[in-house]
């Protein structure tokens, strides 16, 4: 426990500023009931949330959050789910963490009844949204179906929490859950084992921290490919042993290249790309694995009997189930991986619409986007 934890009360003011969301591309800035934690929750100042490309798909279209067995528009939610905090208050039965505690949180709780979430994938809770009136299974994804972080304050489940060490700064605790959602997709999802070849598709963030985590369990070689050279030279400092220009060569024929025609043993596809699934499956050796981390707009033509031929793996991925983060925070306090690299901008809680701005447009190069709350 920190020294930070030792305080014995922790003052919380009844109301508390937060961002809802009205019509489509509509947020405003109220005054919102401070939550109060029930059994087995607590309650978090919340003191840095990350911008995800998720919020940006809430603002403008709604899905995948789901309120109240609907879209979220004027609704009164707040929208927000990578972020971390500090705790306040302890709901009933609650002896795992304690006041003062630095913490980062994991999206989903799940309703923790359902065949999948007593599996570990309470991301795919078969009971998701289901938490409201007489439809309340307990389900909880904040940011998705229930408040998230976009506030002075949130409730968690003690299950989502992640106990953080002082010296992790509160921006790079915010970078946990991309983390963890590259660690479910490789490990947990695609069995990822040291010394298997790995291609990174889309230098997001989710895609760079592909690149770290990869690199973390010790894929060799570890390949990245994109179409801005910046995005794949901060690759190489996160660990890719090369990265691939699509716009100036053929990434299947590069990656047959590097690996002497033998293509890789798994591909995390995170560039949404129209094309990528097909060129992944030129990717992988036979018996090989992908997981999409991404998804075109618009339905595209597979090459299925390809698939079925080469006996070639796919996967779909949501979040960071498994307790994925847990093992990604672990790698990144063990500095196997400088995950603040792809922390660009910060801004203040007022101002989330130049925050949103930034993040949308890449003004200055932006990635992750994050918001300190006071």
């Amino acid at each position: 426990m920190t020294e930070k934890a030792q305080t014995k009360d922790i003052s919380v003011p009844k109301t508390m500023k937060a961002w809802v969301l009205g019509d489509p591309e509509e947020l405003r800035l109220v005054e919102k009931p401070v939550p109060e934690p029930g059994p087995a929750e607590v309650l978090l100042h919340v003191d840095a949330v990350a911008i995800c490309g998720t919020d940006v798909e809430i603002l403008t279209k709604g899905l995948p959050a789901w309120i109240q067995g609907g879209l979220p528009f004027n609704k009164n939610f707040t929208p927000g789910h990578e972020y971390m905090g500090t705790v306040v208050k302890l709901g009933a039965g609650v002896d795992e963490y304690a006041l003062g505690d630095r913490v980062a949180v994991e999206v989903h709780a799940g309703c923790g009844r359902c065949e999948r979430c007593r599996m570990g994938m309470y991301t795919s809770c078969l009971n998701y949204g289901l938490n409201y009136g007489e439809h309340n299974k307990g389900h909880r994804a904040n940011g998705f179906t229930t408040d998230g972080g976009f506030a002075e304050y949130a409730v968690n489940h003690v299950n989502t929490l992640i106990h953080i060490p002082d010296e992790m700064s509160d921006e790079e605790a915010t970078l946990i859950v991309t983390a963890g959602t590259a660690t479910y997709g490789l490990d947990a999802l695609g069995g990822l084992i040291a010394g298997e070849s790995l291609v990174v598709t889309g230098p997001g963030p989710i895609g760079l921290m592909s690149v770290a985590v990869g690199k973390a369990l010790g894929a060799q070689p570890v390949i990245l490919t994109g179409t801005r050279d910046a995005r794949l030279n901060m690759g190489i400092r996160l660990g890719a042993d090369h990265v691939i220009n699509v716009r100036k060569e053929d990434p299947v024929e590069a990656v047959k290249r590097i690996t002497g025609s033998k293509g890789v043993h798994y591909v995390m596809e995170c560039s949404g790309a129209p094309n990528a699934l097909n060129e992944a499956m030129d990717m992988v050796n036979r018996g090989g694995r992908i997981c999409l981390a991404a998804f075109p707009g618009e339905p595209v033509p597979v090459d299925l009997a390809k698939l079925v031929r080469n006996n070639i793996y796919v996967y779909g991925i949501r979040g960071e189930g498994k307790s994925a983060s847990r093992r990604a925070a672990a790698l990144m306090i063990q500095k196997r991986f400088d995950a603040k690299i792809i922390h660009t901008h910060t801004f203040s809680l007022e101002e989330l619409p130049t925050a949103f701005k930034y993040a949308r447009e890449r003004i200055e190069g932006a990635i992750k986007v994050v918001l300190r709350v006071s």
